[in-house]
């Protein structure tokens, strides 16, 4: 009887040392794979932007950024801008760390230099148009992950529009940004 009552306790404490280890290992998993955020600092400058991002595996994951203008003085008026990242970061929190990003970005941006001129080639006046621009960038930063599955990062990059139409040669890709992990 104490036999079987001693194996069946090193039973429970050996179960039970292993259900935490393994445990341990799936919280940190069971956080998720998905993120949304906000870019605070876009938000502060009149381009709000908004990002989801799926976390392939502790060193990779894919994203789309959706932007636009709600200030009147900035060029860009809306945009998405897709991109891939590779993380050098803790192998224990999946896709955090330091990062290196590349993207691209499809956007809508005013143009002002349309100017209409008389017979004479003197310019009397212009007008505003939208132009739709293509861009490829790059950018580098890092994330940083909370138990509760908050997210953080800060980045810094930029891309160059490849359209000849416009005056806009480039578009900034910098970021201070909050979320959540899903």
């Amino acid at each position: 009887m104490k036999k079987n009552l001693l194996t069946l306790i090193l039973s429970f404490s050996v179960i039970s040392v292993f259900a935490q280890k393994d445990s341990t290992k799936v919280t940190d998993r069971t956080v998720g794979r998905n993120e949304i955020r906000l870019n605070l600092l876009n938000t502060i400058i009149g381009i709000p932007e908004i990002s989801y991002e799926r976390i392939f595996n502790d060193n990779s994951g894919a994203g789309l950024s959706i932007l636009f203008g709600i200030d009147d003085n900035t060029d860009y008026k809306l945009g998405a801008i897709p991109y891939y990242r590779v993380y050098f970061g803790n192998n224990n929190k999946m896709g955090t760390g330091f990062f290196i990003e590349a993207n691209a970005a499809v956007m809508q941006v005013e143009d002002d230099r349309i100017y209409l001129t008389d017979p004479n080639g003197y310019a009397y006046s212009y007008r505003e148009t939208n132009v739709t621009s293509f861009g490829l960038g790059a950018a580098a930063g890092g994330k940083f992950l909370t138990k509760n599955g908050f997210v953080g990062e800060v980045y810094l990059g930029a891309g160059r529009f490849f359209n000849k139409k416009n005056y806009v040669e480039a578009y900034p890709r910098i970021g201070i940004t909050i979320g959540k992990r899903f």
